[in-house]
């Protein structure tokens, strides 16, 4: 019951949908006719208003085609009618209506002009309907497609571009509109789903029309449509022609709408009966336009979008005409040739009829009569060789398919290498879909373009574009998964032939086939694996030699002159640069200085110059220096891949033990080589310039260079990185290698680097010079090497220092613990003050890179960890400095640079002691040129001292008054008899004062030892050297007063110490505590000060007026920390040098000087800095002299404790100053009016006599005295008679050379009343 009632109300909602759409039907058809009308009355009037049309095409676009379908008929009447009129309107070869079988009549015929307007709404209406609507019957078809095929033919001349576009769109929704019958055995299902379908975004109609209904698409497969189907390819063809034609003028819209049906017309005719006649043209006409793709870069010819839609459409066609299915038979090709991936599935009708077809024929009558064939629904005379007179078919013949594919071939392999480095995305997935399909259809037939196919698909591989490599990847394996032994056969082909071909494509003019060419080799190298790379390498060692060969001639420097001469261009030496290690170190100092903060303290990692910044600017590896002129870094990236992979292949495959070792040696004699003509150059004393003069030396290093790049890419390739980047190119987790899973190839590894760092950190090679110093100065020679030289060599040192880094980067931990990083670590930071800054760019990187694998956040922090090993090396050089000349500037690098001096502090004590000896009189003879990097170093060492000992006050009072503490609590303990201090806490706090008072010494000792070695030096005549020992002075100066600071608090931290000891009655342990101990030595301040003044005074005597300026400054802190007691007799006795300079104006001239003055003595092996007595310093160079003095003056006596030292020499320095103030000379008023305030602070009566007789010497208005008690200032200051009577003179000893300024002497005096003699407040 339930049933009947559900199918009652079924049928009676069907009915309802019925009745709805009837309904609807018919509201479109009231519209359609009235429309339908109005162009009747259009094609009768053309000038009848049009405005209709809009509506029209509005109409057609919103009703569903369920409604449109019952009036087609009664739509597509009047819109041929009236197409056919603009067709004939336009086109200058009238059409005679008879003659053709068309439905105009000649009553419709009109011999008025349609409009553009109306021409192309009609167009767009017609495609409207065409797209919407089926076709029924073949005579309706035929119909059509005349029409269209006339409108076609219009020129760009006679028709809009508009027109034509829409006529050639009509056409293609007429073809995608056709469907499938739903008789299985009907030729239309021999079409298959081309991705043109797709793209187009057609809607699919599931629905197949019935048996009893024609098929449209056999009709057009069959042998009456051959001529309609040749017609159309032509005019699509010569469409895309026409506007190519057109230049800058033509559409390339309308050649992409060409193009695009043309490829919807070959895939719904679908066989190769129906297509193969017309291959050869279609074949030529598309290969025009590739070429011409190739050649244009502007107007339609150029059009990306019609190259990619004229490769798909020849691929499309090929792999309908040249199928393995249809053409293994006449081919006769055996079964284990063929790897079509499609071939394994169930074979077409086709293919069975292609059987029968080659069947021999029993006829009695074969040279005349005439067999109705099934081939392909043509009449095919058997005597006949490919086809019939005047029949669109052909016979596929062996013979016909060798001349076909040949033609094919030569196309494919003109154009398909260059389409597939096509700077479009489009155009190169275009290529990618083509090849996919050509090897799947047509692997065999094409047989002499396959392996062109698979070198194209293996460049797609490595594209840069990711969806294009994604695709090319996933057919890639889909391709090599299938187990075909011809797959294999053909890979090694390929990889045999791209080898032998790499050098010459590399060091020709072509970057893109260049680039195209390795990406083909590193891809076939990835796919094809340990077996394909050990069967080509490993076939005998000349295989192996050979193939490195190839890879150093394409990574040589001799490739750089084979490129065009705009890659010749020399690139300039960069002279300066960002260094990491200076940053960080600056950063890190600047954060411990804010944050009060341990220095190179691990809380501050965050805030440093992070690795990553240091990875990104200089990656490792890095492609070598010269290839810049070679190739791109994506060339060179291809390029270093593929020596990765074979590097790895080799190393991992079980099979072939020994094999890399091979290679190695291999690569490594190159190094044997250079270093065995070096050692034969010191033995036979020959100099740098007939070395390299030497027919091949210079060679020599640069195929050294080149097998060091080699060999780092070849490590690189085992290092988890290479997998990691190789999985990410690849997108492939299935062919990862780990070669560290293995213990025993971990240890082979290590075997390998470390025989490839022993010929790396060869001496000789390290001593081949980087320029014109090296070469002259450290050698001794004189001559001319040429520049390329010097430049060859620095790139050898840095390739094999970032080899280094690579070394870490693939062994990480293992390599610190394999002993390599102490044996190259010294060489790093040798090269951190390389002439060649690329040289040092390269030691800095490779520096951090090695801290951020051995786990340390900074340089600083990998130097203290190996510093043993560091001052072991330096000690070591120090010893034979004749053979090390460079060994200073090592040392004082890495203490600046990497900044950890005071980490190391303790370990310096023997450095220092060879640094000191080479300061002396003999070491400064014998090495002369190593004076200034030996103060540099003593600089740092005096620096980093001075960090220590900022410290050492601070934690002597806090261990005294932890110690304070303690004997408190044990005085309070033995008065309550409770006293129990464990032997064990006291013995160890014992033992943390010991070293405590140890550190401090070993601070005063080197801080001692820099004074005593830089001292002699402050007389240098040498500016540089004056100013460094200066610097360490000041720098030693401070360090030996917080030590003695500290002293004081450590003595009474030792008394305390011993009452504890003694209460406790713990006697043993007074002799750890060091009770009998020599106290003198601490007395280390004021004896270096004695020492030190005299040379300070010979510094002023010098004519250097920088060293002057400085040397001021320093005794300004000498003296505010000794105290101005220790000073106040020698300036009494020496002072007079310094004021001097000051009693005399910069603008007199000079008298000259006496035979003492005019040449100091100097011992005879000094070198003379003494300048010609003709050249005297300029006014403003002895103005800044004085402003120096003046400011010396100031700091002295505004500071109490130094302000004795000037006792003595009071008055006369009082005088000079006031008499330089009274001089008005401007550029010493602001320095001369702070020392005059300094000076009042020490005594202002003095000074306000000194001002005050100057000032009221010409005032009318002198102010009376307060009372009756004080005297007038006239009987005080008498009026002198001459300028040479004034007090200032008579205590100064001499006037300044100039007329009083009263003028500056009324600012100076009312400025001094108001800051000092008024408030009378002083510091």
């Amino acid at each position: 019951m339930e049933e009947e009632l559900n199918g009652k109300s079924n049928g009676a909602g069907d009915e309802a949908e019925k009745e709805e759409e009837d309904i609807q039907n018919g509201v479109v058809f009231v519209e359609l006719k009235e429309h339908c009308m109005q162009l009747l009355e259009l094609l009768q009037n053309s000038e009848k208003d049009n405005s209709f049309l809009p509506q029209l095409l509005h109409l057609l676009r919103r009703s569903p085609s369920h409604s449109l379908q019952p009036f087609f008929d009664y739509t597509l009447f009047p819109l041929l009618l009236l197409f056919d009129a603009a067709v004939n309107s336009r086109s200058t070869t009238k059409l005679n209506s008879k003659n053709n079988n068309s439905l105009e009549f000649d009553a419709l015929v009109t011999s008025h002009k349609v409009s553009d307007t109306v021409a192309e709404c009609v167009v767009l209406c017609l495609e409207e309907v065409l797209k919407k609507c089926r076709l029924l019957s073949v005579d309706q078809m035929v119909v059509i497609l005349k029409k269209l095929a006339y409108g076609a033919m219009l020129s760009p001349a006679e028709a809009s571009e508009e027109f034509r576009d829409g006529v050639i769109k009509c056409f293609r929704a007429l073809l995608l509109n056709l469907r499938t019958c739903s008789d299985e055995s009907c030729p239309c299902k021999q079409i298959d789903d081309f991705p043109v379908f797709k793209e187009l975004q057609f809607p699919v109609f599931n629905n197949s029309i019935s048996v009893t209904e024609e098929c449209l698409l056999a009709f057009l497969q069959s042998e009456i449509a051959s001529a309609a189907i040749g017609h159309w390819l032509s005019l699509l063809l010569k469409a895309a022609d026409i506007e190519v034609a057109r230049g800058h003028r033509g559409s390339s819209r309308l050649r992409v709408e060409a193009l695009m049906t043309l490829r919807v017309l070959v895939a719904k005719v679908g066989t190769a009966d129906a297509l193969a006649f017309y291959l050869p043209g279609f074949v030529s006409q598309t290969g025009k336009i590739l070429h011409t793709s190739r050649t244009m870069i502007s107007g339609a010819a150029a059009s990306t979008e019609s190259l990619n839609q004229a490769v798909r459409g020849l691929s499309e066609y090929l792999m309908i005409v040249l199928d393995d299915n249809s053409t293994s038979s006449i081919l006769h090709a055996p079964e284990n040739d063929v790897f079509a991936l499609d071939s394994n599935k169930t074979k077409p009708l086709s293919s069975y009829l292609e059987e029968l077809r080659q069947l021999p024929v029993k006829n009695a009558v074969q040279s005349e009569v005439i067999t109705e064939s099934v081939d392909r629904g043509t009449m095919i005379s058997v005597g006949d060789s490919d086809c019939k007179i005047g029949s669109l078919r052909v016979k596929r013949t062996e013979k016909w398919l060798a001349e076909t594919t040949s033609h094919v071939n030569k196309l494919l392999s003109s154009t398909f290498p260059h389409l597939c480095v096509h700077p479009n995305r489009k155009v190169r997935l275009g290529v990618l879909a083509s090849i996919r399909g050509l090897l799947r259809k047509c692997s065999y037939t094409l047989r002499d373009s396959r392996l062109m196919l698979l070198e194209c698909l293996f460049v797609l591989v490595c594209d840069d574009s990711e969806d294009v490599s994604s695709e090319a990847q996933t057919f890639t394996e889909i391709l090599v998964s299938s187990g075909k032994n011809q797959i294999e056969q053909d890979m090694s082909e390929v990889f045999s032939r791209l080898v032998e071909k790499l050098p010459r494509v590399v060091m020709a003019d072509e970057e893109s086939l260049a680039l195209s060419h390795a990406r083909k080799l590193l891809a076939v190298t990835y796919y094809g694996g340990p077996r394909l790379v050990a069967d080509y390498l490993l076939v005998s060692p000349v295989a192996a030699a050979r193939f490195l060969d190839v890879f150093a001639l394409c990574l040589s420097q001799n490739s750089v002159f084979a490129g065009p001469l705009n890659q010749l261009a020399a690139k300039s030496p960069s002279k300066s640069g960002f260094m990491h290690s200076i940053s960080e170190i600056k950063a890190i100092t600047t954060i411990a200085h804010e944050e009060k903060s341990e220095f190179l303290g691990s809380q501050n990692r965050n805030k440093s110059r992070p690795y990553e910044h240091v990875k990104n600017e200089y990656e490792l590896p890095n492609m070598p220096p010269w290839f810049v002129h070679v190739g791109s870094r994506k060339l060179y990236q291809a390029l270093s891949g593929i020596l990765r992979l074979v590097s790895l292949y080799i190393f991992t495959d079980s099979r072939n033990e020994g094999s890399y070792c091979v290679l190695i040696d291999i690569l490594l004699g190159h190094f044997r080589n250079l270093t065995s003509e070096l050692r034969t150059r010191e033995h036979r004393n020959d100099s740098w310039q007939s070395w390299y003069k030497r027919t091949g030396s210079a060679h020599l290093v640069r195929r050294a260079s080149t097998a060091s790049c080699i060999l780092n890419e070849m490590i690189y390739g085992l290092s988890d990185q290479a997998s990691t980047s190789f999985n990410g190119m690849f997108r492939n987790k299935g062919i990862y290698v780990n070669s560290n899973g293995n213990k025993n190839a971990r240890i082979h590894l290590i075997d390998c680097i470390g025989s490839i760092l022993h010929e790396y950190l060869s001496p000789e090679i390290w001593n081949i010079p980087l320029g014109f110093s090296d070469s002259l100065e450290q050698f001794g020679e004189d001559g001319d090497i040429n520049l390329h030289v010097f430049n060859d060599n620095g790139m050898l040192h840095q390739v094999i220092i970032e080899g280094i880094g690579i070394f870490n980067i693939c062994l990480g931990e293992e390599f610190s613990s394999s002993g390599f990083l102490h044996s190259s670590l010294y060489m790093l930071l040798e090269n951190i003050i390389c002439s060649n800054f690329e040289v040092r760019r390269a030691s800095d990187s490779v520096l951090h890179v090695i801290s951020a694998t051995q786990n340390c956040p900074t340089v600083g922090h990998l130097v203290l960890a190996n510093s043993d090993y560091v001052i072991d090396s330096i000690c070591r050089q120090l010893r034979h400095l004749d053979l090390n000349p460079h060994v200073p500037n090592v040392l004082s690098a890495m203490l600046s640079f990497v900044g950890v001096a005071d980490k190391i502090l303790p370990l310096l004590e023997e450095p220092m002691h060879a640094v000191s000896m080479e300061l002396e009189i003999l070491g400064r003879h014998h090495h002369p040129n190593l004076t200034l990097p030996f103060l540099k170093a003593v600089a740092e060492i005096a620096k980093a001292s001075k960090h220590e000992a900022d410290k050492l006050p601070n934690q002597a009072e806090s261990y005294k008054k932890d110690m304070n503490a303690k004997m408190s609590e044990l005085n309070s303990g033995i008065r309550m008899n409770d006293a129990n201090v464990p032997e064990e806490e006291l013995e160890s706090i014992i033992f943390k004062f010991n070293d405590s008072k140890r550190y401090r010494r070993i601070v005063g000792s080197i801080a001692g030892s820099c004074l005593v070695s830089v001292t002699p030096l402050i007389a240098s005549a040498d500016p540089a050297s004056c100013l460094t020992a200066l610097d360490v002075i000041e720098d030693g100066i401070i360090v030996l007063s917080k030590v003695e600071e500290a002293y004081k608090h450590e003595s009474e931290t030792k008394e305390a110490l011993r009452e504890i000891i003694e209460s406790c009655s713990f006697y043993n342990l007074l002799d750890t505590l060091g009770a009998d101990e020599d106290e003198t030595i601490e007395n280390r301040l004021l004896p270096a000060v004695n020492k030190i003044w005299p040379f300070l005074v010979s510094c002023f005597r010098s004519k250097n007026l920088v060293a002057i300026k400085k040397c001021c400054r320093t005794i300004t802190t000498v003296v505010q920390i000794c105290g101005g007691d220790f000073f106040s007799r020698r300036f009494h006795s020496d002072g007079a040098h310094f004021w001097k300079l000051l009693s005399t104006s910069p603008f007199q001239k000079k008298k000259p000087f006496s035979k003492e003055e005019r040449m100091p003595l100097q011992l005879p092996y000094r070198k003379s800095w003494t300048e010609d007595s003709s050249s005297n310093p300029s006014e403003i160079s002895n103005l800044k002299l004085q402003i120096a003095i003046l400011e010396m003056i100031s700091d002295l006596s505004k500071n109490k404790r130094s302000a004795p030292s000037l006792d003595p020499v009071f008055k006369k320095i009082s005088g000079v100053v006031v008499g330089i103030a009274c001089s008005g000379v401007k550029g010493l008023q602001g320095a001369c009016e702070n020392a005059l305030v300094g000076l009042a602070s020490v005594d202002p009566d003095l000074v306000w006599l000194l001002l005050a007789d100057v000032y009221y010497s010409r005032k009318g208005n002198i102010p009376c005295p307060p009372s009756d008690e004080f005297p007038e200032i006239g009987e005080v200051l008498p009026v002198p008679s001459s300028s040479k009577e004034y007090l200032y003179v008579l205590y100064g000893g001499q006037s300044y050379g100039f007329d009083v300024d009263f003028n500056a002497v009324e600012i100076v005096y009312k400025k001094l009343c108001a800051e000092v003699f008024t408030s009378q407040t002083y510091k």
